[in-house]
């Protein structure tokens, strides 16, 4: 799922970047590699651990967009993994253009 589990609205503008891409180029242009939707995404879902923390990293982000009261999951051992909190941030400050959290009345990045 990746990037469709979060920042849906970028994700379907980006989808449709490539299908334009494919029919009026034939390839996908390095502007849309540019786009660094894979590091979110490892971010998110916590690629560094093993994907230890990949619902609580996709509750997060839910949070962060007021989707979600918080990132409880069933299982209550299961949480960010040490050092994803920062990540996200990171992916947060470094990919404005992907996240589409100005559609909630919650801050990006509140921690």
């Amino acid at each position: 799922m990746g990037h469709w589990a979060v920042w849906t609205r970028r994700a379907v503008e980006l989808l449709e970047e490539c299908h334009a891409a494919a029919f009026l180029e034939g390839r996908v242009p390095p502007s849309l590699i540019r786009k660094s939707v894979t590091d979110c995404n490892a971010a998110f879902f916590d690629a560094t651990h093993n994907f230890a923390g990949c619902i609580p990293g996709r509750h997060e982000v839910l949070r962060r967009q007021g989707l979600l009261e918080g990132i409880w999951c069933l299982n209550p051992l299961e949480t960010l993994s040490p050092g994803q909190q920062a990540e996200i941030d990171r992916v947060y400050r470094a990919y404005p253009h992907l996240h589409d959290d100005e559609l909630s009345d919650k801050g990006a990045i509140d921690g």
